[in-house]
C-alpha cells in the first residue's frame, strides 16, 4: 500500500470568496478552482497561478473536464474541454491547456443556458460525447457536447438537484437531490445522443438557430441530401429564413425544380409558425430598444427591463439617459432579471410545441 506524505503537500489561497469547486486536467498538468465570488483561477502543479478571471456573475458551484482532448491545438498544445456553472443559471464552455515547456492558454467557447435557476452541479460523460447538469429549478439536463443541442431533460426530482455522475464506462448516469433521492438513468445504447429538431416543435426561433440546428431540421424534412451544400454555405437560421428561388438556384447550385420548391414550401412554413409565434408575444417580453423577445433580461436604474446587449450598446455610446424616460439614469449597473427570464421561458415551453 501506498504511502501518503502528510507533511509534502502545497497549499495557495484565492484573493476573494470561498472555494466552492476544484477540477485537476485529465492529464494532470493543471487544475482549476472555482470561488463563491466568480472567480475561475488556473494553476499549475506546484501551486503557481496561472490564470484567473470572472466565470460567473453571481458565484461558481462546479466545475469539471472532459477526459478526451480537443482537437485543432495550435504548436501541439493538447487542449482539455472544461465545463464550468454557477448560480448565474449558466453552464459555460472553456477549452484550456497548459505544458511547462509550451505555456498555458485558455479560450473561453460558449455558454449553455437550458436552466432557468441556479445551475448547482454538471459533469461530463467519459468519452466526452455529453455533458450532464443539475439545478435548483429541480431539472437535470443532458448536452450533446459537440452541437451544444439539448438531449434531455429530466424533471422527476421534486427538490433541487445537487449532484450528478456517469459511469466510467457504461452508459448510466446517476442524479442527486434534496428530495432525498438517487435516480439511476440507463441510455439507448445504440442512440444515446440522437435529440433532434422535430418538424413541429423548434426548440428556439429559427433566426437562432445555429448550422447544426439548420441540418437537423433538413433531416427531419427529409432532405438530408442537402446537409452537406447548407454546411459548406454556412446556411444558420438567419440565412434559411432569407433564401429565395433565385439563391437556390444560382448560389447553393440546387438544379432540381421539385428540391427547389420543398425547400421554399417548408421555409415558408417555418416564416408562417415565426409569425404567429412573434404576434403573440406578451408586450412585457420584449425589449423596448430592439423591439425583439428578450433572452437574457436585466433591469436598469430607471426601472425598466431590456434586453442586457441592447442595453450594454445603449450605455457604451455614452447615452446616459433612459431609453423609455430620457431621463438621466442615476446608475449604469444592470441587473439580471431573473423572474422576468424565468417567464419568458415558461412562455416559449408552452407557445413552442
Amino acid at each position: 500500500m501506498g504511502q501518503f506524505n502528510s507533511g509534502g503537500g502545497r497549499c495557495a489561497s484565492v484573493k476573494d470568496g470561498s472555494l466552492v469547486a476544484c477540477a485537476f486536467s485529465p492529464n494532470g498538468n493543471f487544475f482549476v478552482t472555482g470561488s463563491s465570488c466568480g472567480d475561475l483561477t488556473v494553476w499549475d502543479d506546484k501551486m503557481r497561478c496561472l490564470h484567473s478571471e470572472k466565470a460567473h456573475d453571481l458565484g461558481m458551484t462546479c466545475c469539471d473536464f472532459s477526459s478526451q482532448p480537443v482537437s485543432g491545438g495550435e504548436q501541439g498544445l493538447q487542449f482539455f474541454r472544461l465545463a464550468s456553472c454557477g448560480q448565474d443559471c449558466q453552464i459555460k464552455i472553456w477549452v484550456i491547456s497548459f505544458t511547462h515547456t509550451l505555456g498555458f492558454e485558455l479560450k473561453y467557447k460558449s455558454i449553455l443556458s437550458g436552466h432557468c435557476a441556479p445551475v448547482l452541479t454538471c459533469a461530463f460523460s467519459h468519452d466526452g460525447q455529453m455533458l450532464v447538469s443539475g439545478s435548483v429549478d429541480k431539472s437535470v439536463i443532458v448536452y450533446d457536447t459537440n452541437t451544444e443541442d439539448i438531449l434531455h431533460t429530466l424533471t422527476q426530482h421534486t427538490r433541487y438537484v445537487t449532484t450528478c455522475a456517469f459511469a466510467p464506462n457504461i452508459l448510466l448516469l446517476a442524479t442527486g437531490s434534496m428530495d432525498k433521492t438517487v435516480n439511476i438513468w440507463q441510455f439507448d445504447l445504440e442512440t444515446p445522443c440522437q435529440a433532434r429538431i422535430a418538424e413541429d416543435q423548434p426548440k428556439q426561433f429559427t433566426e437562432d438557430w445555429s448550422e447544426d440546428d439548420v441540418s437537423n431540421w433538413l433531416c427531419a424534412q427529409d432532405l438530408k441530401d442537402l446537409v452537406g451544400i447548407f454546411k459548406m454555405n454556412n446556411i444558420d437560421g438567419r440565412e434559411l429564413l432569407n433564401l429565395t428561388k433565385e439563391s437556390l438556384a444560382d448560389d447553393l447550385k440546387i438544379e432540381s425544380l421539385g428540391l427547389r420548391s420543398k425547400v421554399l414550401r417548408k421555409i415558408e412554413e417555418l416564416r408562417t409558425k415565426m409569425k404567429t409565434l412573434s404576434s403573440e408575444i406578451p408586450d412585457e417580453f420584449i425589449c423596448p430598444i430592439t423591439r425583439e423577445l428578450m433572452k437574457d433580461p436585466v433591469i436598469a436604474s430607471d426601472g425598466y427591463s431590456y434586453e442586457k446587449e441592447a442595453m450594454e450598446n445603449w450605455i457604451s455610446k455614452k447615452k446616459r439617459t433612459s431609453p423609455m424616460t430620457n431621463l438621466v439614469l442615476p446608475s449604469v449597473v444592470l441587473i439580471p432579471n431573473r423572474t422576468l427570464k424565468m417567464a419568458i421561458d415558461r412562455w416559449l415551453e408552452t407557445h413552442q410545441k
